[in-house]
């Protein structure tokens, strides 16, 4: 059974402080093919994760500027996490669960990466249908 580690190694993830813009953090996802951006201070400390569904919630919708407005503004504060040991189904359990695609892995106060529900595999994604058709039939 694959765990965060087995996931997030030898990728870095996109980080950008409080104070980038949102034209920053679009431009970051688009350039990088993702979908979130994780908003860091310091040395890695996670304060929140800015999503391609928050551009479209909180600032286009709202007609906010994405040149002006600060991922301070607008991003998801102090998300859910989980630390690089957790496995796999774990992981899609919470992104279930909460309903959101992203989740960043965090070892103690330091983000080591972050996955996406197109990061698990088809055995993974398989077994969450299993799991959640059982509780649905209960």
């Amino acid at each position: 059974m694959r765990t965060m580690s087995d996931i997030v190694r030898n990728r870095e993830p996109a980080t950008l402080p409080a104070s980038a813009t949102v034209r920053d953090a679009c431009r970051c996802m688009r350039d990088r093919r993702i979908g979130a951006v994780l908003v860091t201070e310091g040395d890695h400390r996670l304060l929140g994760i800015f999503t391609g569904r928050d551009a479209v919630h909180r600032v286009l919708a709202e007609g906010k500027s994405p040149a002006r407005t600060k991922l301070a503004e607008v991003m998801t504060r102090d998300p859910d996490t989980m630390p690089p040991g957790r496995t796999a189904i774990e992981a899609l359990r919470l992104m279930e669960d909460g309903r959101y695609r992203h989740v960043p892995i965090v070892d103690g106060d330091t983000v080591v990466g972050i996955v996406s529900r197109f990061d698990f595999s088809g055995i993974e994604l398989d077994r969450l249908d299993e799991e959640t058709g059982l509780w649905e039939r209960i």
